[in-house]
């Protein structure tokens, strides 16, 4: 059993991605009362739990998107697991990426996402550049 699954979230949170990049298509953004603060949660098609939004991903999303949350809808994004700082510890986050040409291969004059072509020649596991669309969060 892993840990983390004892302690259920009603929000999206690094453990979720179990170690491997996620592909997802942004709905949209809602505020929302958490803790005390007023925080965006930016929610995905076809998944039931949403990102608590911090500063770093809004930025990162903003320099790909625009400022404008509505304008976010439809659009792709590669959610990851990173270690970072946090209060004097290193703990693990998701940030947030646009996709990259590796993520996108042609097949025979078409295009297949990164995942089905390794369906084909599997990566070893845990190999950092390999994108899932199926993580059921």
């Amino acid at each position: 059993m892993r840990i983390s699954s004892a302690f259920p979230s009603e929000f999206l949170k690094a453990a979720d991605l179990n170690g491997r990049n996620v592909k997802v298509v942004m709905d949209r953004v809602e505020m929302r009362d958490i803790g005390g603060d007023h925080k965006p949660i930016l929610f995905f098609q076809g998944k039931e739990k949403g990102m608590v939004l911090n500063k770093t991903n809004a930025n990162n999303i903003t320099s790909m998107f625009g400022d404008d949350t509505d304008d976010w809808a439809g659009k792709e994004i590669v959610l990851f697991e990173a270690m970072v700082d946090f209060q004097g510890k290193t703990v693990a986050a998701i940030r947030v990426r646009g996709l990259q040409a590796r993520d996108r291969i042609s097949v025979a004059g078409g295009t297949a996402t990164q995942e089905r072509v390794n369906e084909r020649n599997p990566p070893p596991v845990g190999r950092p550049d390999t994108i899932d669309e199926e993580i059921p969060f």
